[in-house]
């Protein structure tokens, strides 16, 4: 790499929300998210999952689909 061109790697805090925090590395010493892993959906549990069936019948249906 070359020298003084690349910017400071450092221990970053990193805080959502959610009021979740935990230790990163970034070049920046602080962040501020509005999403993450405790509070996301998908890792909770508390995901939607939508009828795909139902929009493939009615695709089907559209075009007279067999």
């Amino acid at each position: 790499m070359k020298k003084d061109i690349h910017p400071d790697y450092m221990t970053c805090q990193v805080s959502c929300a959610c009021g979740n925090s935990f230790e990163s590395r970034s070049n920046k010493p602080e962040m501020r998210i509005d999403i993450c892993n405790e509070c996301h959906p998908f890792f909770t549990g508390s995901e939607k999952i939508v009828d795909a069936a139902g929009r493939v019948e009615k695709f089907k249906a559209k075009y007279n689909l067999k």
